[in-house]
């Protein structure tokens, strides 16, 4: 018995975007490479068009300091700090682990996928990048239209000043966390490359991480093609356990059958809205868009191009016609909205199955694409495109990006809107506070509702998930661990062996070895020649040297230790030595007065004349002997004939 110590490393401070490397059977394997755009909340929005009032903002400096290099960085909105430059986002730390000497990355989601190019480009990556179809397709949506927005309205500058006198400006803006690490966005071509390095895989197919290891996908429930990660060795087990649901939404269910029993179990990416329940969200945003679309007033809801949508979609436009606002058109705007739309009726394979039965009738999975036939829903790449203009009317419903408000088509209806009270914009992406969101574009006369949608699991849903997988060990971020704040909920860790994860952090956890698998060369196997011991049990000797190579072990066949020639085959005993072959043997050494006397736990020979006596049992042999060498090693050769070998 010898104990494999894995290690895991914890590169991300957003347990909704996380990002861990697990150092195991000498591979380096990243889960996740989540990007952090709560940075983005620190800068002005970027409008599409030219926005008058944004370019009136007074230039902030604080006081005390005159400094030139500082002047037009910073703004100041209704008593709010912000940086006035293209913004920048939060990538996983880049000196714990050095990228080049990744081995493989597996990704969970088109959610945890984000910082892939600032992983792979440029850093002398050479390993593996595994994820689901749905997880590269969708997750190239997110990706293209997050770099559409940001080049189609650039900064003339880039401030750099104000991360200098950081401690000098007011909150939040001073309680940024290490802003030197954010990084502009990559550009379409870095992209492209970091896409490109992406193999597919399938739900439950097993794949080779280079001879050591094997991993599998499995369905997390959570969106279209996420998946939770099983790792394991020939003995060892470890889950991973990231965005996952047992709700009965649009994706195929939980598979929770694979994930049990594993050495270790690393969880992350739980609700951000423990405290708001989906459901009810969700019927508190058909009441909200209803209550304002019959006021003659629009919505707004800043959203993502896949995921809750398909959703928010199926469920709106159902309450809308039973509230008899059936003429009520829905809009849907983004660079990637025909290819998310399009997409996402194809996925049979992904979907719940329910979905699945639509498909056979056949029907497409989701109504969005007969809303689309029926001219009730229009989507469109951009604004300032003609067919916009012509199918847009108001009141509306408006699906359109970013959620943060600092870049994408929402910031032009922010801006259009903001002074009407009869409009709404309604959150549901749990990733930014509402708040925070809105600051840039205070005073705002405009209705703001939050109705978060999150169908990660929540902390009771989880502490279940825990109790019925039953892992040897449990690892989870430190914002999941404890209590914390007065009653903010947390994972139940007293029942089994916890490991915190911090931003940064190395933490080791012991999986117990038991065995280590190997394969026989043919010339080795061919040499043997097994023994039955007893009916359906063979065994035969084997002396082999180990080889070890692409992380596989091979016995072949050993040398001699004088060189030239093969070593001795070896000769095992086993069992317990005949007693009647024994008494014959001794004769044969000239031992001829050997009696026998059987006992409870076996037999006794006593030899009189040599003063020995020979005490045997099933599993033991004692001798008592004081006599002269050549006689014990009689004794010896007589035991050696009798004793049952291979």
């Amino acid at each position: 018995m010898c104990s494999l110590r894995a290690v895991i490393y914890c590169l991300s401070a957003d347990a909704a975007k996380p990002c861990f490397v697990l150092s195991f059977k000498e591979l380096l394997i990243m889960l996740d490479c989540g990007l952090s755009a709560h940075s983005v909340l620190s800068f002005l929005p970027l409008p599409q068009v030219p926005s008058q009032r944004l370019a009136a903002l007074p230039t902030y400096m604080p006081p005390h300091l005159s400094d030139p290099l500082l002047d037009g960085e910073l703004k100041e909105c209704c008593g709010r700090v912000f940086v006035d430059s293209t913004p920048e986002l939060c990538p996983p730390l880049d000196k714990v682990v050095e990228f080049s000497q990744l081995d493989v990355i597996l990704i969970s989601n088109y959610t945890c996928m984000m910082a892939l190019p600032f992983i792979t480009e440029g850093t002398g990556f050479k390993g593996q990048v595994y994820a689901t179809e749905p997880t590269l397709q969708i997750g190239r949506f997110y990706l293209e239209e997050l770099a559409e927005w940001l080049s189609a309205a650039p900064r003339a500058h880039a401030a750099r000043r104000w991360k200098e006198v950081l401690h000098l400006l007011p909150p939040p803006l001073c309680d940024a966390h290490k802003p030197r690490s954010w990084r502009t966005l990559y550009a379409p071509d870095t992209l492209a490359r970091a896409l490109a390095r992406v193999r597919i895989v399938g739900y439950d197919q097993n794949i080779d991480l280079y001879g050591a290891l094997e991993a599998t996908a499995v369905s997390s429930g959570f969106c279209l093609g996420s998946a939770n990660w099983v790792i394991r060795s020939a003995h060892e087990k470890v889950a991973y356990v990231s965005g996952s649901s047992t709700l009965t939404t649009h994706p195929r269910p939980i598979n929770q059958a694979a994930l049990r029993g594993a050495d270790l179990l690393l969880l992350a990416a739980l609700t951000q809205t423990p405290a708001h329940n989906p459901d009810n969200m969700l019927g508190d945003l058909c009441m909200h868009a209803a209550m304002t679309l019959r006021g003659g007033g629009s919505v707004l809801i800043p959203c993502y191009p896949s995921g809750v949508i398909y959703d928010l979609l199926e469920c709106l436009s159902a309450h809308l016609d039973n509230a008899g606002l059936a003429q009520v058109p829905l809009f849907f705007i983004s660079p990637v909205a025909d290819s998310s739309l399009a997409y996402s009726n194809i996925l049979a394979e992904w979907v719940s199955g329910g979905k699945q039965a639509r498909v056979y009738l056949p029907e497409e999975p989701f109504p969005h694409a007969q809303l689309v036939r029926s001219a009730r829903l229009a989507h469109h790449r951009r604004l300032h495109e003609g067919g916009f203009s012509a199918d847009f009317r108001q009141p509306c419903v408006v699906f359109c990006g970013h959620p943060s408000l600092r870049f994408g088509d929402a910031v032009h209806f922010i801006e259009m809107w903001a002074s009407n009270p009869l409009h709404a914009v309604i959150f549901t992406e749990p990733d930014f506070p509402y708040m925070e969101a809105l600051a840039p574009f205070q005073p705002l006369a405009m209705k703001a509702f939050h109705c978060p949608i999150d169908t990660s699991l929540n902390f009771s849903q989880a502490n279940k998930l825990v109790r019925e997988l039953r892992p040897g060990a449990l690892a989870l971020p430190e914002q999941y661990a404890g209590t914390g704040a007065a009653g903010r909920p947390a994972i139940n860790v007293e029942e089994r062996p916890t490991l915190v994860l911090r931003r940064g952090g190395v933490v080791r956890c012991g999986v117990r070895r038991r065995a280590a698998r190997g394969w026989l060369s043919a010339e080795l196997a061919a040499s043997l020649a097994p023994r039955e011991l007893r009916p359906g049990l063979q065994a035969a000797p084997l002396a082999a040297r180990v080889v070890r190579r692409d992380n596989r072990l091979r016995l072949e066949p050993a040398e001699a230790v004088t060189g030239g020639g093969r070593a001795p085959p070896p000769r095992y005993e086993w069992s317990a030595p005949n007693v009647d072959e024994l008494v014959r043997q001794l004769a044969r050494e000239g031992i001829t007065d050997a009696k026998v006397e059987a006992g409870t736990d076996g037999c006794m020979v006593h030899l009189p004349r040599h003063d020995t006596l020979l005490h045997l049992d099933r599993h033991s042999t004692h001798i008592f002997c004081s006599g002269r060498p050549e006689l014990r090693a009689a004794i010896r050769r007589a035991l050696h004939h009798c004793l049952p070998s291979i």
